[in-house]
């Protein structure tokens, strides 16, 4: 059987990865692609059988992920899911090395993270695509001898034929070009002296392309000042593993877990009437609860004309200290995660604790937030890139504008708790009411009671302003006593006439 060798390295142009093929993986990482995505690794990293791989200086987490590579035998572009079959020559095993420590640098890309010299070994043996199902495929991975990844190709997300004739719509797929097909659950993190082994055969145990055999080695010349450091946090770590119990972390709090926590508690039946109702009268039926401080004050909105009403989702900022922000200041920090993981119909509501000396979101987070299908986002801190935040579609609420960006006061922190902002207090799934009157923030174990007593109380405010306009006084009919209760009734009657 023919060997992966220097050869089929050097015809590599380019190696495409995809990012989530295998239902494991998907049920692991907990989100499932409706399409494939890729990114690109540079033919620099990939190696042969038996070479070692470096871990670099400085860094912690260096995944591997088990995969099963492609190898274009001719050129392909724009061909069907017919015929893309025909464009492979072979399948080989490969292992999909990365550094998660350096994952915040150019996040998306992945081209320091899991592009280093080294990161894509492939081989050792060849199995031709024609002598092959690519439908009945087993990939296995050891990590020092141990069986760690044991999936098949039976089930995938996106089989092969549709990748290659995916990623050929748009750019040529040229002989030996290699395509990494995806992980199943399982890649976790290797440490310096372990050996990982990735093996690709058919079900049947009839063609085997061998284990490709990698050693990690542990760097020794440290990355230069001038680029980016390694970096990482739990969430990483996490990540790397697989889980946080596999990471050696402690379980999250409970009242931690969001968006999960957060309650489907506005039907859209609700959401229509408390967009009836005006959020003067929302504000006036909260008092005669008791309820008198639920509005987010000091507030100033980029889009006067909207009003809006939807669950909370909640972001918290802490106060800037610059070692902490090393930490959690960078990479896909707090306000990134928030951002984009808030959903259609949400408000993202942030506490900057009324600081005003600095930004708390700008346009691009922005943008990212309204193509999520957020409602608004309410910061009780600055805005940068006012202009461009203020031009769009999705509304705005904020205390000032700010050319800073929020490192010079804020650390994101943490995201869906119970938090502070404009002087009232939000919890996770609270309903938010938002427009040129102001915001106001109604815990949703009242809200159907509370907009039926406003409807019922702008039915009545309908009436009094009818009969001012007809020159009455407003001694005694506003408020209505007895009186003009009873004209009130006869009134309505005839309205329901």
């Amino acid at each position: 059987m023919e060997q992966v060798n220097g050869d089929t390295l050097a015809a590599a142009r380019k190696v495409v990865a995809v990012h989530i093929n295998y239902p494991s993986r998907a049920a692991q990482r907990g989100r499932t692609p409706a399409q494939p995505s890729y990114f690109l690794k540079p033919s620099s990293s990939l190696a042969l059988s038996g070479s070692p791989v470096e871990r670099p200086a400085g860094c912690e987490l260096l995944g591997y992920e088990g995969e099963i590579a492609l190898i274009i035998g001719k050129a392909a572009r724009r061909v069907s899911i017919e015929d893309a079959w025909s464009h492979v020559a072979a399948v080989t095993a490969s292992n999909d090395l990365g550094v998660y420590d350096l994952r915040w640098a150019d996040k998306g890309s992945n081209l320091r993270s899991k592009g280093g010299d080294g990161f894509t070994p492939v081989g050792p043996a060849l199995l031709p695509a024609d002598a092959v199902d690519p439908s009945k495929l087993r990939i296995r991975t050891w990590h020092n001898g141990e069986l760690v990844q044991d999936d098949t190709t039976g089930d995938l997300l996106f089989p092969f034929a549709r990748l290659v004739a995916d990623l050929s719509q748009l750019l040529t797929l040229e002989e030996g070009d290699l395509i990494l097909t995806g992980t199943p659950a399982g890649a976790s993190v290797a440490k310096p002296g372990d050996v990982l082994e990735v093996e690709v055969e058919t079900i049947d145990g009839s063609l085997s392309t061998g284990r490709l055999v990698t050693t990690v080695e542990e760097g020794t010349t440290t990355l230069a000042d001038f680029g980016a450091q390694p970096k990482v946090d739990d969430l990483q770590r996490e990540e790397a593993y697989g889980s946080r119990e596999a990471a050696g972390l402690a379980p999250v709090a409970e009242q931690a877990q969001a968006p999960a926590a957060v309650a489907p508690a506005l039907s859209p039946e609700l959401k229509a009437k408390l967009e009836s109702v005006a959020t003067a009268t929302l504000s006036s039926q909260l008092r005669k609860r008791g309820l008198n401080n639920v509005s987010i004050d000091g507030l100033q909105g980029t889009r006067p004309d909207r009003r809006v009403v939807g669950l909370a989702r909640t972001l918290r900022y802490v106060p800037n200290r610059e070692d902490l922000f090393k930490i959690h200041g960078g990479g896909f920090n707090a306000q990134k995660r928030a951002i984009d993981s808030v959903n259609e119909g949400e408000i993202l509501v942030m506490e900057a604790r009324g600081e005003k000396g600095t930004g708390t979101v700008g346009d691009i987070l922005a943008l990212r937030a309204q193509v999520r299908g957020a409602a608004a986002i309410i910061t009780d801190g600055g805005v940068r890139d006012y202009t461009a935040v203020a031009g769009l579609d999705m509304p705005t609420w904020f205390a000032n504008p700010h050319p800073a960006v929020l490192g010079r006061r804020h650390i994101p922190w943490d995201t869906d708790i119970t938090i502070a902002c404009g002087g009232a207090t939000v919890q996770p799934g609270d309903i938010i009411v938002a427009d040129s009157d102001g915001v106001l923030v109604i815990p949703p174990a009242i809200a159907e009671e509370l907009v039926e007593d406003c409807i019922q109380q702008e039915k009545e405010e309908a009436f009094i302003f009818e009969m001012v306009k007809q020159g009455n006084s407003v001694d005694g009919l506003y408020p209505m006593n007895k009186e003009w209760q009873a004209k009130y009734k006869a009134w309505e009657g005839q309205a329901n006439d």
